[in-house]
């Protein structure tokens, strides 16, 4: 873990290999939906550069709780069914590295980004349009 560069929120983007290394905090969590064999949970999480919506697998779904801040090492950001999510993937993991102490900003939401490819480069993604401020699936916490 040493050593690994940590990217703030407001700088990933939607990429099909997994290498997010990133740190934040959990804001609101949604019902687990059942998935085939798997179970899985949308969670809201941000840092003080921006928010992101985080799926949980599996256990992840019980193990994580608004408030709890989170590491993610090799995480991937992708469209999971029209919804861009940042996640483990199957290379990745989360762990929990903390509680309650942590900045952090609703806005902007990563994945209320419309992405397009980059003209330039077929392999990059850049930012089209803002299509909410403010994560549509968990309204802000007023």
């Amino acid at each position: 873990m040493e050593g690994m560069m940590m990217i703030p929120l407001k700088d990933i983007a939607p990429a099909a290999q997994n290498n997010i290394n990133t740190q934040f905090i959990v804001l609101d969590k949604g019902r687990v939906t059942f998935e085939g064999p798997q179970k899985t949970c949308l969670a809201l999480v941000a840092d003080n550069t921006a928010a992101v919506h985080f799926q949980l697998w599996g256990d992840e779904c019980e193990a994580f709780e608004p408030g709890d801040i989170v590491r993610l090492v090799n995480g991937i950001f992708s469209y999971q069914r029209n919804n861009l999510v940042l996640r483990a993937g199957k290379r990745g993991k989360v762990q929990k590295a903390g509680e309650f102490t942590m900045a952090f900003v609703e806005t902007p939401n990563m994945s209320e980004i419309r992405w397009v490819p980059d003209p330039n480069n077929s392999k990059k993604y850049v930012q089209e349009a803002v299509l909410s401020p403010h994560s549509r699936i968990f309204p802000p916490m007023l």
